[in-house]
């Protein structure tokens, strides 16, 4: 009998203990723990900001992986990161723009990514991919950076970044941005293990009219939104498709958007968008450089690609429109010809709403306040340069001089404080924040004849270097 009683009491004591396990595992979050998947090992390992990492590429041929690096072909190498080596990594050049001139110009310092399950499967401490951005038109360094910092602020779902010196096979290269991926752990930390399926939209040719890059709904055939389906992250089936559709859908109604937008990370997202001038971007004539996340139906925009923001998208161009005051004092409200916002539901249809279009404001508001008006701003941009400057001073690939960065900091630094000001100014309605508006009175505007945008880097800069 008493041997009955300690198996029933042992059994009792395991129904609790799994139904406090249980408990727990289902209302973890609400009681203050988080799931492993949003606190992987990685964020705390190679993305602590606080410092400059080590990466060291081992490689059997470098010589002849630059010299084929425009294919943006997979090749297998080591990698050793703050002294801790793994193997069978694939790494390949990436970019646009970017890697094409890189090559143009004869150059090799080309951005970099590397797959941690490219060839068999393995990971960095929970991360499945990352990039190592070579700062490209930046002289700054700090681009993507600071952009990446005011999404994070912001509350909109980022990828992870850190300042990395990179070494090939022991010897120096240089100093990048190394940049958490948006795949799968980017999707799991974000979103936990549920999470949905991530698309990066892109156009095949910009001749074509991109209806899809754009996010605007033609008809139902999976066809017509190829160039979203096909850069796909993760494998997708009909109905995912079908979801994305029936979403862009009811965005081009202009009605009932919570049903298929996210709207509120979206204004967040649109907020920072447009405070730093991204030419190169959903609201620029491109229209893309992002990536989109659905999830039950609900569509999110989500930042990537910022080394043309802070208006030098146009630098590049044959008739480069080099005027600083006019984006300072870009127009909030219309961040974009009539032309290109009647292309762009995304923006324009939410914006229509006047409820959305005041908390729009009230998160412009938010970014300037306690951004740029608390001094946030200024301490993050010298506490940055002073950790990075030694490794600029002995970059030996740099697009350019040690002089030319600190230029580019101050440049980029006294853009962002006359931008802030000048939006300051649209929100309170002394300046006008439509191009019509501007159009017509542009005696308040900010001066910021001092700034020289050519100053943040330009392609002019590269081919002086051949």
């Amino acid at each position: 009998m008493l041997k009955h009683k300690s198996i029933d009491r042992i059994c009792i004591v395991v129904i609790v203990v799994a139904l406090i396990v249980t408990l727990l595992f289902m209302n973890g979050e609400s009681i203050g723990l988080v799931p492993a998947s949003k606190n992987p090992e990685y964020v705390t390992r190679l993305f602590d900001k606080t410092k400059v990492h080590t990466v060291d590429i081992l490689i059997d041929d470098w010589d002849g992986f630059l010299e084929t690096a425009i294919k943006e072909k997979y090749t297998p190498c080591s990698v050793v990161i703050d002294g801790e080596k793994f193997s069978n990594v694939g790494i390949r050049a990436k970019g646009n723009n970017s890697l094409r001139l890189t090559h143009k110009y004869g150059l090799d310092r080309y951005s970099l990514k590397l797959e941690f399950d490219h060839y068999e499967f393995g990971s960095y401490h929970g991360l499945d991919k990352f990039s190592l951005d070579s700062s490209f038109q930046d002289n700054s360094y700090m681009k993507t950076w600071v952009c990446f910092d005011m999404m994070e602020h912001m509350g909109v779902p980022t990828p992870l970044c850190s300042y990395t010196w990179v070494c090939v096979n022991g010897e120096d290269w240089g100093l990048f941005l190394a940049i958490e991926e948006p795949e799968e752990a980017f999707a799991k930390r974000n979103f936990g293990a549920t999470y949905g399926k991530l698309y990066k939209p892109d156009y095949k040719s910009l001749k074509a009219e991109n209806a899809d890059v754009h996010l605007r709904y033609t008809d139902d055939d999976f066809k017509s939104y190829d160039n979203i389906f096909r850069k796909s992250k993760f494998k997708i089936r009909n109905a995912d498709k079908k979801r994305v559709i029936s979403a862009l859908k009811v965005l081009s109604t202009g009605e009932n958007l919570e049903t298929a937008i996210n709207v509120d990370e979206v204004l967040r997202y649109f907020t920072v968008q447009v405070f730093v001038v991204n030419m190169d971007s959903y609201l620029g004539k491109t229209g893309h450089n992002y990536f989109l996340y659905e999830e039950d139906g609900i569509l999110s925009i989500l930042p990537w690609d910022y080394n043309l923001a802070f208006a030098t998208y146009s630098l590049g161009m044959p008739n480069p429109i080099n005027d600083s005051t006019l984006y300072v004092n870009y127009p909030i409200n219309t961040p974009a010809s009539g032309e290109i916002m009647l292309k762009r539901p995304l923006y324009h249809n939410l914006m229509k709403n006047k409820a959305y279009f005041r908390q729009y404001h009230e998160y412009f508001d938010e970014l300037i306040k306690q951004y740029f008006e608390s001094g946030y701003f200024e301490r993050y941009m010298a506490e940055t340069r002073e950790m990075i400057a030694p490794y600029v001073k002995k970059d030996p690939t740099a697009f350019c001089s040690f002089e030319d960065f600190h230029v580019g900091v101050d440049t980029l630094t006294e853009f962002c404080l006359l931008r802030a000001k000048s939006i300051r100014g649209q929100l309170n309605g002394t300046i006008p924040a439509t191009i019509a508006g501007q159009a017509k009175d542009k005696s308040n505007f900010v001066d910021a004849s001092s700034v020289w945008l050519p100053d943040m880097g330009e392609i002019a800069d590269l081919k002086n270097k051949r």
